[in-house]
C-alpha cells in the first residue's frame, strides 16, 4: 500500500468507525488536477447511499482540518460492492474459496495480471490458483485485486 494511503487509512478509521462503519479501504489515483480519493466503507447490514453521505461529511471534515493531500481532489465514498477491492491479508483470507483477480506491480509467472482462486494466505503471502498452477504473490506486489463477482 503506498505511503499516503497508508496514512489516509490511519487517519480516517477512527472516524469512519464512530460514525458506525468499517473503513474497508482506501484508493487514491493521483492524476493531475484531477486526482481521486475513493473511501470504502462497509456495515454489516450493508451500505446505502444516505451511510455514503453520512461517512462523506466525516472523512471530508478531517481532511479538511489534517490537509494531508496539498493538491485538488474528488472524494468518493461507496460501498466495496459485489466485486469488492481487496485491501489486507484479512481481506484475502476471508475470500479463500472465491474467484479473484490481481493486477501486480512486477510480473509473477509472466504476467502482471492473474486470475484465479484464492487458495491461501499466509502471513503477507498470497497463493492464488491461476490454470491449475499456485503462484505465490506478497501482498506488497498487489497493486489492486477484485472479487469477482457471482451471478
Amino acid at each position: 500500500m503506498a505511503t499516503i494511503e497508508s496514512k489516509l487509512v490511519e487517519m480516517l478509521t477512527v472516524p469512519v468507525e464512530a460514525a458506525g462503519y468499517q473503513l474497508w479501504g482506501i484508493e487514491y489515483v493521483q492524476a493531475g488536477r484531477h486526482s481521486i480519493l475513493r473511501v470504502f466503507i462497509d456495515h454489516e447490514n450493508g451500505i446505502n447511499i444516505e451511510d455514503c453521505a453520512e461517512a462523506s461529511r466525516q472523512v471530508s471534515a478531517v481532511m479538511d482540518v489534517e490537509d494531508p493531500i496539498s493538491t485538488e481532489y474528488t472524494l468518493e465514498v461507496s460501498s466495496p460492492g459485489v466485486d469488492r477491492p481487496l485491501f489486507t491479508a484479512a481481506q484475502y483470507a476471508a475470500y479463500i474459496g472465491e474467484d479473484a483477480k490481481v493486477q501486480l506491480t512486477m510480473p509473477v509467472a509472466g504476467s502482471r495480471n492473474l486470475k484465479g482462486v484464492i487458495t491461501s494466505v499466509d502471513g503477507q503471502m498470497l497463493t492464488i490458483k491461476v490454470d491449475g498452477k499456485d503462484l505465490i504473490v506478497a501482498l506488497d506486489n498487489i497493486r489492486k485485486g477484485n472479487i469477482i463477482a457471482k451471478f
